[in-house]
């Protein structure tokens, strides 16, 4: 089986599916350019099954690569056999190649090692033979006595030495306690008695037991830091007729040999010393690596959602970084996220400056027309609710909402925030983070690194390379999928294009700085760097707007004006007409002649002239325009406002294991445990759903919320 038959078979694709997108990949495509450009030979997979066949193809790759190292080193210590080479040609997985690797893995000096260089061997061979003898153990033990083996006893647990050795590499033993644990063994946590955990936060491992099976992801990740921050003890533990059965299908005692309590007492040490141990490690390395993944998928989704949140345009945005001690810091940006006016308020304790810091923010608001305001969630921003509440309360025009600062004190601190902002400090440019991530957030959070956003579980405890690469992946196609104005947009928004790359990305904001701004996607040729190929898988995510050909500031390739320019022509339009106009003509130009026989006269794909058909319709159209706004507000609410059974708005937060956590306008988020979300409803970050509030627990900040259930009349 090759490898598009084996990824396939994995991610249910059609074989020709995969074998065209490893093509495709290997030419040196990018993900979004092949999701995009290249619906055609890949029968229109998306980014997230193209990313599959990608990590699946390095993995196999990976195997592969293992593999040849294995079959060289064993045949260069002349012990590959014909049968050994089958074996490790045939198997599948790193884990069955290690295995059948182990016996002639290079090794640091063990028991069995000592017992072998002190001719022990030969006794080794008697218990493994179990014969029938009448000689006495002693008898047979004699002739291995030497300098270094002084007695009959250190002669027999040397040979047992080399016996238990043999048993724990035999791959097939190993394979079988390692598939008996994973799914009849049991993982166990205690608390260490002298362990400090002032806080409890491990109080549900301090005696936890639960089959291997059965854990969660979150359990196990949770599990893994109690016992990193040294207050619990865990282990895995495998049941004895488990790891007996499987050691006895190919070293089984003989009753009737007088060698049999060597052979039993051989297996024991085994065991204890070496098998289970390898195999605990071996099942908590695979209990964390499916924890890791898990969790670095729940992130990936959570931050896709919040990308994906639906710019705010034409507001002139308040934005207050929220503070006590140090102040408020407060920025006034137009709706382009122009800096217009900064200053710190002191509403809070211990100033308590809260009249002067209303008139301050009334004034900024006259001056300036702010129809929005945009608070941090950090420290102090419910008291700031509270201000902005009393503020907007008597104003229709102004409006305000709590943004996720999450990232914000990164940026802030960083050198792109130092090369856009020079002239503020760091803490004012945290407040402008606020107020231009409601602007448009996508422009605003690729500034950030991913991990630092926090809409994930656990983020610290995984995998750290594997999540930087998985969200970027996320980052990268969301922008390639909305796409970005090639003359307005920042290098951290450029090097996430398809085929750009950070240093491509600072050359193209350096030549529109000192050439102006481009004018057509041509252009974009003259970029020192930018070759054919580059421009090939950027160039349609690059829109011009108000260029010399409004093709530019479309979703559509330059590869397929031809054919764009053909149907503008047979349906008798152009861009000067109207979005309906354009819409009339091309429904009735569909009508007139099936796609299908079109594409094949104009020469190009099926899935590529529809694509050119919406666009044409509405060019560089934002796909999160379809999605609904942020809830903004004019009044604050407290717990104390909240009833059992009230309904009302709230927004997602975050996406965890055990359910999702929304804003509802109070201090506190809502948690909607998943026993409460029906099934086959999957809810994103950043999505407006209605709610019911199922609890209210003032005294312990809780808030539990539950899905309405529609009134029936």
């Amino acid at each position: 089986m090759n490898y598009a038959e084996k990824i396939a078979s994995i991610y249910t694709l059609r074989p020709h599916q995969v074998q065209a997108t490893i093509e495709l990949l290997d030419e040196g495509n990018t993900i979004p350019f092949i999701a995009r450009y290249r619906k055609e030979r890949t029968d229109s997979l998306d980014e997230e099954q193209l990313r599959q066949v990608q990590s699946g193809l390095e993995r196999l790759r990976t195997t592969d690569e293992r593999r040849a190292t294995i079959l060289k080193s064993i045949e260069e210590q002349g012990k590959l056999t014909e049968e050994l080479q089958v074996k490790i040609m045939t198997a599948e997985t790193l884990t069955q190649l290690e295995d059948l690797y182990l016996p002639y893995k290079p090794k640091r000096r063990t028991r069995a090692m000592i017992a072998r260089s002190r001719g022990l061997e030969g006794l080794a061979e008697w218990i493994f033979k179990q014969l029938p003898t009448r000689t006495p153990l002693d008898e047979i033990a004699r002739p291995f006595i030497n300098e270094e083996v002084p007695t009959v006893e250190d002669a027999w647990q040397g040979a047992r030495d080399i016996v238990a050795e043999q048993i724990s590499d035999h791959p097939e033993v190993r394979a079988t306690i390692r598939e008996k644990a994973m799914q009849w063994g049991t993982l166990k946590s205690d608390k260490i008695p002298d362990a400090q955990d002032e806080k409890r936060v491990f109080e549900s491992y301090y005696a936890f037991e639960l089959r291997v099976d059965r854990i969660r992801p979150h359990q196990v990740l949770a599990i893994n830091r109690g016992e990193t921050e040294k207050v619990l003890r865990v282990g895995v533990q495998v049941q004895q007729r488990d790891w007996e059965n499987a050691i006895y299908q190919y070293f089984l005692p003989n009753p009737k040999s007088a060698l049999v309590d060597q052979m039993r007492e051989a297996i024991q040490d085994c065991a204890d010393r070496l098998l289970l141990p390898a195999i605990e490690r071996d099942v908590r390395r695979a209990l964390t690596e499916a924890a890791e993944l898990h969790a670095i998928l729940v992130f990936a989704t959570n931050l896709k959602g919040l990308l994906n949140q639906p710019p705010l345009v034409g507001y002139t945005v308040l934005a207050i970084d929220p503070g006590f001690r140090t102040g408020s810091k407060v920025a006034v940006m137009d709706p382009t996220g122009k800096i217009l006016d900064t200053v710190t308020i002191y509403p809070h304790a211990p100033q308590n400056k809260k009249e002067e810091s209303l008139a301050i923010l009334r004034k900024l608001i006259e001056k300036h027309h702010v129809n929005l305001i945009s608070i941090g969630n950090g420290t102090a921003s419910r008291e700031t609710e509270q201000l902005a509440a009393e503020l907007t309360r008597n104003l229709d025009t102004v409006r305000y909402l709590i943004t996720n600062e999450a990232g914000a004190s990164v940026y802030s601190a960083s050198p792109l925030a130092r090369a856009e902002m020079p002239d503020l400090d760091v803490s004012m440019r945290g407040a402008v983070s606020i107020g231009r991530r409601v602007q448009d957030p996508l422009a605003e959070l690729v500034k950030i690194d991913p991990r630092s956003i926090g809409v994930g579980l656990y983020q610290h405890d995984v995998d750290q390379n594997e999540l930087s690469r998985t969200l970027s992946g996320v980052v990268e196609d969301v922008v390639n999928r909305v796409g970005v104005d090639v003359n307005t947009a920042s290098p951290a928004l450029l090097t996430y294009i398809s085929g750009i790359g950070q240093k491509l990305a600072e050359r193209i904001v350096s030549y529109r700085d000192e050439s102006g701004v481009f004018e057509n996607r041509e252009q974009l040729k003259k970029v020192s760097g930018l070759g054919p190929k580059a421009f090939e898988q950027s160039a349609g995510f690059l829109r011009i707007r108000d260029g010399k050909d409004p093709l530019d500031s479309s979703a559509i390739h330059p590869e397929s004006y031809p054919v764009a320019r053909k149907i503008l022509s047979r349906a008798g339009i152009s861009f000067r007409n109207t979005l309906d106009e354009r819409k009339i003509a091309l429904d009735k130009l569909k009508h007139q002649q099936p796609l299908p026989e079109l594409a094949g006269e104009l020469g190009c794909g099926l899935p590529t002239l529809e694509d050119i058909f919406e666009q044409l319709i509405r060019p560089g159209r934002d796909p999160r325009e379809d999605l609904p706004i942020p809830i903004l507000r004019s009044d604050v609410l407290s717990m104390d406002d909240l009833q059992v059974g009230m309904r009302m708005k709230g927004t997602v937060r975050n996406v965890v294991d055990f359910g999702a956590f929304i804003d509802i306008g109070v201090k506190q988020d809502g948690l909607m445990h998943r026993s409460q979300i029906p099934r086959g409803e999957t809810l994103q970050v950043g999505q407006v759903i209605m709610v019911a509030i199922q609890n209210v627990e003032k005294e312990r900040g809780r808030i539990s919320l539950s899905w309405p259930v529609e009134k029936v009349n």
